[in-house]
């Protein structure tokens, strides 16, 4: 039991890496608050934590509005009396649709969930982590993160973001005994492109970032990233902080 007895909140945990996450954290002994804006996908997943043993709650919960994500943390020290861990996991895709082409709607969107979320989520819990002396968070970057082009303009700079303030938080924070990395997914099956407008595979901004496909290995299953997730959260992972972990099959090795 890697993480026993630990409090943790996972956002998008619903379905894909998240709901991956949950179920795994909950075997490895974490009592987990799964938050999400899909309340039947959610109810799912804290059921079947509880049926084979675990202890999960749900919050509905939009980390684009402030009160949801304020509310998530609340809930976890209510229900289970602290936080020990916070996994940034949810996220949105921009369609691909490149920088000549973004509206300010698409670009506030997909920052506000892929970077403003995480932020509040960070600051709610730090004060939390700083009193008692110790605390993980684990955010959920993307290989476009770290590169120019496997996305949109907004996307890339959206996980550009969060990769600088993992390893702001990393740094600042570890005298508090605080540890925050990041995972940097390549091509994973989960449901992340289905919130899309149906792709046009001759835009611009399509063919772009999707040049690069044809070098990927593999696809991953969230299970493999959730396993990832679980080392970080881990005392094995002690003397891991501010690192960018990537998980991509060795795509971005090329």
């Amino acid at each position: 039991m890697r993480l026993g007895d630990r409090v943790a909140v996972i956002t998008g945990a619903a379905s894909g890496m998240g709901r991956a996450m949950a179920v795994r954290f909950a075997e490895e002994g974490a009592r987990v608050v799964a938050a999400d804006v899909v309340e039947d996908k959610l109810q799912d997943v804290v059921q079947a934590i509880q049926a084979d043993g675990g202890r999960a709650v749900a919050v509905v919960a939009d980390v684009a509005v402030r009160a949801d994500v304020e509310r998530m943390i609340d809930v976890a020290v209510e229900a289970f009396g602290t936080l020990d861990i916070l996994v940034n996991n949810a996220g949105i895709m921009d369609g691909m649709v490149p920088a000549h082409e973004v509206s300010d709607e698409l670009w506030d969107r997909v920052l506000a969930v892929n970077v403003t979320g995480p932020m509040r989520a960070i600051r709610k819990a730090l004060p939390i982590m700083m009193q008692q002396g110790r605390g993980v968070i684990v955010n959920t970057a993307s290989v476009g993160g770290l590169f120019g082009s496997r996305a949109g303009a907004a996307y890339t700079a959206s996980k550009h973001a969060l990769v600088g303030l993992t390893k702001n938080v990393a740094y600042q924070y570890a005298r508090f005994g605080i540890r925050c990395n990041a995972i940097a997914p390549g091509g994973v099956e989960t449901n992340i492109m289905g919130a899309n407008p149906r792709l046009d595979p001759a835009s611009l901004g399509v063919q772009a970032a999707m040049a690069g496909m044809g070098l990927n290995p593999r696809t991953g299953k969230p299970e493999e990233i959730a396993a990832v997730a679980v080392f970080l959260a881990s005392d094995e992972a002690s003397f891991v902080n501010g690192a960018i972990l990537v998980a991509d099959a060795g795509w971005t090795a090329y």
